[in-house]
């Protein structure tokens, strides 16, 4: 694997980034790599966070991973700081070479760089093979998540109406 070459993403990756995202099961129903302008807005306002790190796996000139890491600082675990791990997806092309592996020890490395004293990711209930992996590196199965989607009201900023929204406004 000494041929890959781990890097934040830039902009003209995000077709690649997209692509890889929409292509499993669950991805191909909620992804649309036909229109990369709200995964372009996405990645401006991940890019200018400093607690983002969007990256991708590179052989050759090609993307053929991604995985998103964020720091999250906070008051439980007597003021400890967190990192999660998000959208990880290694091209079908390369599975079951290593990749995987060592993009979540670039991310556990990441995270103890920046003094994060735990990292956690979730993994979609369906895919057993992903906890499988997940638990050979370590990773627990210690809680249940939940899930609230949230759609943005008409013209709100980064969405378009009816779209998912991040962090809706609060109601004054």
């Amino acid at each position: 694997m000494t041929d890959i070459v781990i890097r934040p993403a830039v902009a003209d990756d995000i077709p690649a980034v997209v692509a890889m995202l929409a292509d499993d099961p669950l991805g191909s129903a909620r992804e649309s790599p036909d229109d990369l302008g709200p995964y372009l807005t996405a990645y401006e306002r991940l890019r200018s966070d400093p607690n983002q790190f969007l990256m991708v796996a590179e052989r050759g000139g090609t993307v053929v991973g991604t995985l998103q890491l964020t720091v999250v600082p906070g008051l439980s675990r007597r003021g400890s700081t967190r990192s999660i791990i998000e959208g990880v997806r290694v091209h079908s092309s390369e599975r079951g070479r290593g990749l995987g592996q060592q993009f979540i020890e670039w991310a556990i490395d990441k995270s103890r760089e920046q003094g994060c004293q735990l990292v956690q990711l979730t993994s979609d209930a369906s895919r057993g093979d992903a906890h499988r992996f997940y638990e050979r590196l370590g990773f627990t199965g210690s809680h249940i998540g939940f899930k609230l989607r949230l759609t943005a009201p008409a013209g709100a900023a980064g969405t378009g109406a009816g779209e998912p929204a991040g962090h809706p406004e609060p109601q004054r």
